[in-house]
C-alpha cells in the first residue's frame, strides 16, 4: 500500500510540474507554452481595457489604453509604456467598464506578486498567442485590444478598435 501511495504522489507531482493550459485544443503545439491556443482559429486574446494606467505594473504587462485621447494597445517594459498600435479614433469599440473584485487567475505557479487579472508565472515557459491567418481579413468582428499571431506575415497583430498593426 505504501508503494502505491508513493508512486501515486510521484506521478501527481510529475503531472503538475509539466502542467499547461490549453484553450480549444487537446494538444499543445509547443512544449515551452504555459498557455496555448488551438491552431487555425479566427479568435484572438482580448486585452483588458483600462481608463487609468496601473501605478506599478510588471514588465510584460499588456493592456488596451481606453482613455479617449489614447485608444492604443500598450506593453510595459522597463519603466516605459510601449505603444503597439496605430493612432486610434473615437470610432473604436466603446469601453463598458469593469468590476475590480481583487481576484486574479495565476497559471504556472501557485501564486504571484504581479497585479493582473490573468498572470502567467513560469521560469521556462511562455504564452503562445492564438495563430490566425490574415486577421485583418478573417476576424469578422475584432474588438479593441485584440491581439494574435498572424501566420501569413509571421508577426504580432494588434487591433486598436480601428486598425490592425503588425509587429515583426
Amino acid at each position: 500500500m505504501k508503494k502505491i501511495l508513493v508512486t501515486s504522489v510521484i506521478l501527481l507531482i510529475g503531472i503538475i510540474a509539466k502542467a499547461q493550459t490549453l484553450i480549444e485544443t487537446k494538444t499543445t503545439s509547443s512544449a515551452s507554452a504555459v498557455l496555448d491556443f488551438a491552431r487555425g482559429t479566427t479568435k484572438g486574446i482580448i486585452l483588458p481595457a483600462v481608463e487609468a494606467l496601473p501605478a506599478s505594473p510588471a514588465n510584460g504587462t499588456f493592456l488596451f489604453d481606453a482613455r479617449p485621447t489614447e485608444l492604443k494597445i500598450k506593453m510595459y517594459q522597463n519603466g516605459t509604456w510601449v505603444e503597439l498600435s496605430g493612432a486610434g479614433t473615437n470610432n473604436s469599440v466603446p469601453y463598458s467598464g469593469t468590476v475590480d473584485n481583487a481576484k486574479k487567475t495565476v497559471i504556472g505557479s501557485r501564486s504571484s506578486a504581479a497585479d493582473g487579472v490573468l498572470v502567467l508565472e513560469s521560469t521556462n515557459k511562455a504564452m503562445v498567442l492564438p495563430h490566425v491567418a490574415n486577421p485583418h481579413l478573417t476576424v469578422k468582428g475584432p474588438v479593441a485590444g485584440m491581439m494574435c499571431y498572424d501566420t501569413v506575415t509571421k508577426s504580432l497583430a494588434v487591433f486598436n478598435g480601428t486598425v490592425w498593426s503588425y509587429w515583426k
